[in-house]
């Protein structure tokens, strides 16, 4: 098993993160004009990422949704090759490529491939692979135009199962298990972040360290549970046109695992920015809401009553 153990410098890298550049005093934080962009974030964001796995080289998985929809992946060296054959229900075009891939070992046995599309340039995807329980889950992070009602990148999670294996155990499935939690993460020397994870669909990030120091924004969320404990929590931004992806180890509450990717416009809106990273973290507090108040409780209590008025 890969356990989740602290890179030994991240302690420090807290301290030393305050000497990086930041937002200084005079800067409106109110002004998101002024918000770095997601290709000025992407120096040196990348430095607590985990190596690169090698496990699935050689390997074809496929993965078949409930629509009946097949999609192939053979993996080499950084690489995956795949074949789309879409269900009757799926009104997507048969399609094949292969592209460039990065495979990170999360658990045993559990695997996440991050591949950004060549012929759909304003696609990328996040598939996380359970070889233990034969499920899989696929998030496509989609570029379009930000309007009333949805942010500028969209997000598509589909659960599926991996047709060379039997299937054992749960399934992927949405949790709300995060709700209440206050995380910090450390993706590098430079760079330290805050997460509260609010309701099912609302997460609070702010910047403790690094050039975003002093932002702070309420955005988009949605978290998927694969194993007790691991998680795909997914965050779409309103102010900066990104998105990302991660798969997070809670296990060890003192000593939390991410990998993820950054997917959005650059500067200029003009070209895609996708970027890998990772990062150490530790729970800092858990809020437990009255029962009455609990957003967990009332949202899920919310969606069951409009479901029984349709």
């Amino acid at each position: 098993m890969t356990e989740a153990t602290a890179d030994p410098s991240a302690a420090a890298s807290v301290a030393t993160a305050s000497k990086g550049a930041s937002v200084t005093e005079s800067t409106n934080l109110s002004d998101t004009s002024t918000w770095l962009p997601l290709d000025g974030l992407a120096p040196g964001f990348d430095a607590n990422k985990a190596p690169l796995s090698d496990a699935l080289v050689g390997r074809t998985l496929t993965v078949v949704d409930d629509r009946g929809t097949r999609i192939a992946h053979t993996f080499g060296s950084g690489s995956v090759s795949w074949v789309y054959k879409p269900g009757e229900s799926d009104p997507t075009e048969p399609a094949a490529q292969t592209d460039a891939c990065e495979v990170f070992e999360v658990d045993e046995d559990l695997y996440y491939a991050q591949f950004h599309h060549d012929y759909l340039p304003n696609e990328a995807v996040s598939l996380f692979l359970d070889l233990r329980s034969g499920y899989a889950l696929a998030v496509v992070s989609i570029i379009g135009e930000a309007a009333p009602g949805h942010t500028a990148v969209q997000q598509l999670f589909a659960p599926s199962r991996i047709e060379e294996l039997a299937q054992t155990g749960a399934a992927p499935a949405p949790t709300i298990e995060l709700i209440g939690r206050r995380a910090m993460w450390v993706y590098s020397s430079e760079h330290t972040y805050e997460h509260i994870y609010l309701t099912p669909h609302w997460y609070t990030w702010q910047c403790l360290a690094g050039p975003e120091q002093g932002l702070a924004d309420t955005d988009e969320q949605t978290t998927w549970r694969l194993r007790p404990g691991i998680y795909v929590f997914a965050w779409r931004e309103k102010v900066i046109p990104c998105a990302s992806v991660t798969v997070a180890d809670h296990r060890d509450q003192r000593s939390l695992r991410s990998h993820g990717v950054l997917f959005g416009l650059d500067e200029a809106g003009t070209s895609q920015t996708h970027f890998t990273f990772g990062a150490f973290g530790r729970l800092l507090s858990n809020t437990v809401h009255p029962a009455e108040y609990d957003p967990a409780l009332r949202d899920a209590a919310d969606a069951g009553a409009s479901e029984g008025t349709n």
